[in-house]
């Protein structure tokens, strides 16, 4: 399976009321790093032909970042089926290697003209089975 990862600093903006990193930034790198992960793998041509949305969201808090914490977001596609794909993002610690949070989200391939679920075709699983 090929993994992708980004690093970064946990920033003010980051934080909740608890001074914590709030469970909806959270969210926000799983969809900006599967994003990323996409945007690094597949040319333009396949990306002007088909779209991914969110069917679903699991995600399990481990442990709380802070300020100034540093961040390893990781990713990789689990098992593809049909239109669905299933992509793991882990966020950790990057000094310690903590899990933070692990999430599993449920993505659909549409067609991007029509809208409509689509196979996920062999050609673009491989990309990302890739060492």
């Amino acid at each position: 399976m090929q993994h992708y990862k980004e690093t970064f600093k946990v920033v003010k903006e980051d934080l909740d009321d608890l001074n914590h990193v709030n469970n909806i930034r959270y969210i926000e790198w799983i969809l900006e790093i599967s994003k990323n992960h996409w945007l690094e793998v597949v040319d333009e041509a396949i990306r002007n032909e088909i779209v991914w949305v969110v069917k679903s969201h699991n995600i399990n808090y481990s442990k709380p970042a802070k300020l100034n914490d540093p961040i390893e977001v990781t990713t990789y596609i689990k098992n593809t089926k049909g239109p669905l794909s299933i992509r793991v993002v882990e966020v950790r610690n990057n000094k310690t290697g903590q899990l933070l949070v692990n999430a599993s989200t449920e993505w659909c391939l549409l067609d991007a003209k029509t809208f409509r679920p689509k196979r996920v075709p062999e050609s673009i699983q491989n990309l990302f089975i890739k060492v």
